[in-house]
């Protein structure tokens, strides 16, 4: 019988220190799929930056990233900082790489993140202007780390973290992403819910690249294709999505302040998408045209206590947030907090952020590093106990 762990405040995430209820007893039953906490990855297709290029635009960003700095309000740094708390530069902050979707899958990862761009012709990505900048400097492209470049001529919405910079994916095109998750799932299909982050890439970083790939913004048509692809390849019976929850409720944040979430019984096998979008959610505004309750739609997006739409909240910071965290679980909305940010912890091996995150209620905690083996040598990684596919939540349920 598959055991199910209690986190322990003072515990380092360890099968020693923690308690165990079984998976069919009557508390466990009752559990509703935001009563849960489970281990997430970030940017969870994403291999190692080529160093070469790395170590090209390490000084220029960080230079620029002073600048942009200096010239912010009060609330502006102190929300950067929030975000950003820890000393480690640019380069070192990429310094992670994942195995395949199935690899996360089968570690016991039930939230994946996944960064999708706009290309409706095909081939936008094709050709990175990175690796074209370092044979234009002589460098030999065999000497690169392998960029791979399945699926990437097809149309499509693709997948990649940074264009012409950080490009390198287990998966090029969402559409495949998808069906690897859909394939996995269909083999172990009594699996606890996976948690689905997007994020919409509708703007350029590295515009001053020579070459550098045109992004597209995204809007209503981008988002249609984003949830028709995910119903394609999924069907509506294995997605939990936002009309699930409101029910009867006149919005979905009365809904969820109710406690209307569906049981994690009910949920297994199941699939929940999340919606952000980089640099400001007033991106997600096409999302909600005519749908302020996420009518019909495949995603929660990313929101703030108060919009009619409030379900699913990214605190990013629990040591700075643990409170205010855990007051959003027990009003019943979906909180993704981090284990650990821009590799820092790995690096100096500090498991207290991954333990506030734990701690505060936060029902998904993402983590760079799922397993042993991080850049640094050290012995950070952030797992759940042997077996365990969720915790049960130690701030609004009764386990």
């Amino acid at each position: 019988m598959k055991k199910y762990y209690l986190p322990l405040p003072a515990c380092m995430l360890a099968v020693s220190c923690a308690t165990t209820i079984d998976e069919n007893t009557s508390t466990s039953s009752a559990l509703k799929i935001n009563q849960i906490q489970v281990l997430g990855t970030h940017n969870s297709y994403s291999q190692f930056v080529e160093p070469k290029l790395l170590g090209i635009f390490d000084k220029a960003v960080e230079a620029k990233k002073a600048t942009f700095m200096d010239n912010m309000t009060k609330e502006q740094y102190q929300q950067f900082k929030e975000e950003h708390p820890n000393p480690i530069g640019f380069a070192e902050g990429l310094n992670y790489s994942f195995g395949s979707l199935t690899d996360q899958l089968q570690h016991g990862v039930r939230s994946l993140e996944i960064d999708i761009y706009r290309d409706p012709e095909g081939g936008k990505f094709l050709t990175p202007a990175g690796y074209e900048l370092l044979k234009s400097k002589g460098i030999p492209e065999s000497t690169l780390l392998a960029h791979d470049k399945t699926d990437l001529e097809k149309p499509g919405l693709k997948v990649l973290h940074v264009a012409d910079l950080d490009f390198r994916s287990n998966c090029n095109l969402f559409k495949r992403c998808l069906q690897e998750l859909a394939d996995w799932s269909g083999q172990n299909p009594d699996h606890t819910p996976i948690f689905i982050m997007l994020e919409a890439k509708g703007r350029a970083a590295m515009d001053a690249l020579p070459g550098a790939a045109k992004v597209l913004p995204f809007e209503q048509s981008a988002y249609a294709e984003m949830d028709n692809t995910i119903l394609a390849i999924f069907g509506r019976e294995k997605l939990i999505t936002p009309d699930d929850v409101r029910g009867n409720y006149g919005t979905l944040e009365q809904a969820v302040l109710a406690n209307n979430w569906p049981s994690l019984a009910s949920s297994k096998g199941k699939f929940v998408f999340m919606m952000i979008a980089a640099g400001d959610t007033s991106d997600l505004s096409h999302y909600l045209d005519g749908t302020p309750n996420l009518e019909q739609r495949v995603a929660f997006l990313r929101s703030t206590p108060g919009q009619q739409h409030a379900a699913f909240l990214l605190v990013d910071n629990a040591n700075v947030r643990q409170q205010d965290i855990q007051r959003y679980v027990k009003q019943g909305y979906l909180v993704r907090t981090r284990a650990d940010i821009e590799t820092y912890e790995a690096k100096v091996n500090d498991m207290s952020r991954a333990k506030a995150a734990f701690s505060s209620g936060a029902q998904i905690i993402s983590t760079d590093f799922y397993k042993a083996g991080n850049p640094y040598g050290t012995d950070y990684k952030v797992t759940l106990p042997q077996n365990s596919e969720y915790l049960c939540n130690p701030v609004n349920s009764q386990c």
